[in-house]
Parts: C-alpha cells; structure tokens; sequence
C-alpha cells in the first residue's frame, strides 16, 4: 500500500507545480472525466501487458533479472515522458518501473502488478482532475 499512499502524497505537488498537468485534457464535464479514467486504466493495463510480458521478459532470455529489468524500465520511463510526464516525472517513474519488473520476478504474478500499477493509476486520475478543478476532489494537500 505504500505505492498509493506515496502517489497521494506527491503526484498531486507534481502534477501542480510544474504544470504537467496540462498534458492530458481539459476535463470538461462528467462524460469527459468517465472516457478520461477509463483511459488512464486502460493505459495502465497496456502498460504492464507491454512492458512486463514483452519487454522484460523477452530481455530475461537474453539479460540477468536485473539487467532486464533495467532496461525495461529505461523503456518504461521514456515511453512515460512522451506521454506527459515530464518535467521531474523521470524520477518519479524512474523507481516505480523496476519495483514493477522486481515484484513480477519474485512473485511471478501478473495480476498483482497490475493491481499495484492500477491503484497508482487511480491516484494519478485523481490529482490530475484535482489540478484541472482544485475544488472538485479536497482529499489532498496541495
């Protein structure tokens, strides 16, 4: 549970105070925020489906666990910053992808990483409509 906790308490400081936040929509109504979680979820799914069970395990047959790993979340992180986060988010996902490599190695569990990545992403949709709409969600700090 700390990925989430974490998440809570620093993704909505980054998101606005450096503005990244405008890298995803303006969020208008309810029906845009719906296509916009459903989004992020789906995103996330992907997410994990790629570069788990492609990346790091096609680069396992070829690389040590940690190598793999590395490289995995090397891809993780850039593909992370063409999709918006930018500014500081590179350390933010730096640890976050390979403690996802490290948990898929040690507990062979596709569908615990991918709870723990979704949980993150609930936090992510909710400072992101928390930076677009200060008022609309008052559970965080900034």
């Amino acid at each position: 549970m700390a990925v989430p906790f974490l998440g809570w308490l620093i993704l909505p400081f980054y998101f606005i105070t450096s503005g990244v936040y405008r890298n995803w929509p303006h969020l208008a109504d309810g029906g845009e925020v719906a296509r916009f979680f459903a989004g992020v979820n789906f995103v996330g799914t992907w997410d994990e489906l790629f570069f788990i069970c492609t990346c790091f395990a096609s680069l396992r047959r070829h690389f040590g666990v940690w190598t793999a790993n590395l490289l995995q979340a090397t891809i993780f992180v850039s593909f992370l910053w063409e999709l918006g986060y930018q500014a500081w988010g590179p350390l933010l996902t730096a640890p976050f992808a390979p403690l996802q490599g490290w948990l898929f190695a040690r507990t062979g569990s596709l569908l615990y990483v991918l709870i723990v990545h979704l949980l993150f992403d609930v936090v992510v949709f909710l400072a992101i409509v928390h930076a677009r709409h200060p008022g609309a969600i008052p559970i965080f700090l900034v």
